[in-house]
């Protein structure tokens, strides 16, 4: 057996292959059909290999996978020895990889599917279009603020209330400007329509959606970020890995005596923390048991941080639901549909 490390590029990549003896051995391909071929067929079945989380890493772990026993993808954020050399070559870098990768040493990250990657994806570009949107209504309001007209931000999110913006009173560049503005807003909003469509359908597909959507406060859009971001829930030991994993607790700084805990890492994917946290604010609303919750953290440390810790709760509800198939009947009352439940126990 040996241990490889992988310097993955976009047209090529280095390994360094180190035996059980201490060995090494270096080698360059291109990422080219041929060359993947040339690299399997020097691969033995119980092989490790290592390789950081990239843009093209779950495509290259796709082609070489079924050649060898283990495939590690590593975390970079959490592995700074590449980052951090002063002797940064590739021949270096893959070094690295094999030597923490035969120690079991590595801060491995996980891999999503393609269904699940496409739907991130998907709603990450959603993401981006409606901060454009956004930027676009703010440089309205701005517009017609410096003319003493008042417009309500909320407004502009109604295609008829835009298209039917009076702009007598404007001089002719601004009008010019206020109509591309409209416009670009237009076509924003019914591509974010489309976009919309296509991500409910697909979330629909997967395995958990009616029983996310099942609980007040999210809705499709929502329960599409959550599944997308939390992908296979089997992956998670638990709620509070899977809260860490989400980015949604304190930092800890442990040293003889003393314990300090922080502010929330805030690692991970931003826009499922952002997520989790709007349906937390509308959940408070119906199940009185996180709305109690909430109060009770509020008295002691402010609605900030207790809407952070009721998303954490919310996520840990969130968990139970995937990891054992319940629909809600009444989620206020916190009823569980009785096939769900006698399904999620005998799994």
């Amino acid at each position: 057996m040996a241990f490889i490390g992988v310097d993955l590029h976009s047209k090529s990549f280095t390994i360094c292959r180190l035996e059980a003896d201490g060995s090494e051995s270096f080698a360059t391909f291109q990422l080219s059909a041929q060359d993947i071929e040339r690299f399997c067929l020097s691969l033995d079945g119980d092989d490790q290999l290592a390789v950081e989380a990239t843009g093209n890493t779950a495509w290259f772990c796709g082609e070489v996978r079924a050649c060898v026993g283990r495939v590690v993808v590593v975390n970079p954020r959490q592995f700074q020895v590449i980052r951090k050399s002063v002797n940064k070559t590739d021949r270096n870098d893959a070094r690295a990889l094999a030597f923490f990768l035969s120690r079991d040493m590595l801060p491995q990250t996980r891999l999503r599917s393609s269904a699940e990657a496409e739907l991130s994806s998907l709603v990450q570009t959603r993401d981006v279009l409606v901060k454009q949107r956004t930027m676009l209504f703010n440089k309205i309001h701005a517009l017609f603020a410096r003319h003493g007209q008042k417009l309500k931000k909320e407004g502009l999110a109604s295609r008829k209330r835009l298209s039917e913006l009076d702009l007598a009173g404007f001089t002719e560049l601004e009008r010019v400007e206020l109509r591309a503005l409209r416009d670009q807003a237009l076509s924003l909003s019914e591509t974010i329509g489309a976009l919309d469509k296509a991500i409910e359908g697909a979330a629909r597909t997967f395995d958990g959606f009616e029983g996310l959507t099942s609980i007040k406060g999210i809705g499709p859009r929502s329960a599409a970020v959550l599944l997308a971001g939390i992908g296979n829930v089997e992956d998670f030991e638990n709620a509070d890995k899977l809260a860490a994993y989400v980015g949604i607790v304190p930092r800890v700084s442990q040293s003889a005596d003393s314990d300090n805990r922080g502010r929330i890492t805030k690692r991970g994917d931003k826009l499922l923390r952002t997520t989790l946290v709007q349906c937390a604010l509308v959940a408070i609303r119906y199940s009185g048991y996180l709305n109690a919750f909430y109060r009770r953290i509020k008295e002691r440390r402010g609605a900030g941080k207790a809407i952070i810790a009721t998303a954490r709760k919310l996520l840990s509800i969130v968990y139970d639901t995937l990891k054992n198939g319940w629909v809600f009947e009444d989620f206020p009352a916190f009823k569980i549909k009785q096939n769900q439940c006698a399904a999620g126990q005998s799994s």
